[in-house]
């Protein structure tokens, strides 16, 4: 009986190193593995989205593989003439995120700024516009703070943010670039 009882333990304590290993382990982030930079554009496949690699203000300098320049502070009228310029230059579709695309780009592990530095090199560590009225207050604007990783509802659309644009993309759009 003796036996019976300590074979038991022992495949009992098996089960739970295994179980422990499995819970425990770090699992791959989704959201890197799903995020592929391009130039100045980072594509999220899981998402169907491109991202510009830097803040508004800023310029990708393909000798560094960096943004160079200051990033600018905008409201949400000059976002808009920012759009514009974007869409001509670079194609159209270019939009302010929601709110969850842009906390898809939260880097929990990282130290402020909150967001991978590969990818998204000078970000600055400081709240970001996104497309969103708060729901509660809806004179208010949702934003994602990188220096913190928190979400924020109290910004006024006159109010200066940092922006990093978004644009859709479909499957055959990313496949063809």
């Amino acid at each position: 009986m003796n036996l019976r009882k300590e074979a038991n333990m022992t495949s009992a304590r098996a089960t739970l190193a295994v179980v422990s290993a499995f819970i425990l382990a770090p699992s791959p982030s989704v959201a890197q593995s799903t995020f592929y930079p391009r130039d100045n554009f980072v594509q999220d496949l899981s998402r169907g989205l491109e991202w510009m690699r830097c803040s508004v203000g800023q310029r990708w300098s393909l000798e560094s593989e960096s943004c160079t320049g200051k990033a600018i502070q905008l409201n949400h009228d000059e976002i808009a003439q920012v759009i514009v310029q974007a869409d001509e230059q670079l194609g159209p579709g270019w939009r302010l995120p929601d709110s969850e695309e842009l906390e898809s780009l939260l880097c929990a592990e990282c130290p402020p700024p909150k967001i991978d530095p590969e990818l998204f090199p000078q970000t600055e560590p400081m709240p970001y516009w996104t497309n969103e009225r708060n729901f509660f207050s809806p004179k208010n604007y949702w934003s994602v703070n990188f220096m913190t990783g928190f979400t924020y509802g109290r910004f006024f659309p006159y109010q200066q943010q940092m922006v990093r644009l978004v644009r859709d993309r479909t499957a055959a759009e990313v496949i063809q670039d």
